[in-house]
């Protein structure tokens, strides 16, 4: 059974604390580092083995190679218990990643700290930070995680767009739905 420390979400308009956390790469990643650089910021919370992250993978890849042209940072965040959940493992998520060629930086947050900051509970849980970094979209990526032919809304290309056409996001948080993140005991 994994404890679910008490979170408050990333209030919007607030900004989003820095992290530096080890990548599958080989490298660390500081959301800091693009400040000045990105028009805006995607932080995923995501794992290997839930089937709604399994779900959505392409279509992550897919958002990623289509605005990191348009000046988007993307991190994918894995937080959960490795103890416990060994297929979400450092190791494993090499393995992921090599085998679907991540356009993103997928990172490790072993102490779930930056989990906890940012108010996550599941996977996958997204946040939407302007070029300031600040939380402007919260929730899911779109509306059909089973099939992404029947995407009536994409809400985070719809957020995307909006926040790089500089005009505000008509819906600003939807409820994210996905596995529950894997805390530690």
């Amino acid at each position: 059974m994994s404890f679910q420390p008490k979170t408050q979400l990333l209030p919007f308009g607030a900004e989003a604390p820095d992290f530096n956390l080890s990548g599958v790469d080989g490298k660390k990643h500081s959301l800091h580092a693009v400040r000045g650089k990105t028009k805006a910021v995607v932080v995923i919370f995501a794992c290997n083995h839930c089937p709604y992250v399994v779900a959505y993978e392409d279509r992550m890849i897919q958002i990623t190679k289509d605005y990191l042209s348009k000046g988007v940072s993307v991190f994918v965040i894995n937080a959960n218990d490795e103890k416990n959940y060994p297929e979400d493992s450092f190791e494993n998520m090499q393995e992921r990643a090599k085998l679907k060629e991540y356009p993103y930086p997928y990172l490790r947050d072993a102490d779930q700290k930056v989990a906890t900051l940012f108010g996550a509970g599941c996977t996958p849980e997204v946040f939407l930070l302007d070029a300031s970094l600040k939380h402007v979209y919260h929730g899911r990526i779109d509306d059909n995680w089973q099939d992404p032919k029947k995407v009536a809304h994409p809400h985070l290309r719809n957020a995307l767009d909006a926040v790089l056409s500089g005009k505000p996001i008509a819906r600003q948080e939807t409820h994210p739905i996905g596995c529950s993140i894997k805390w530690t005991t």
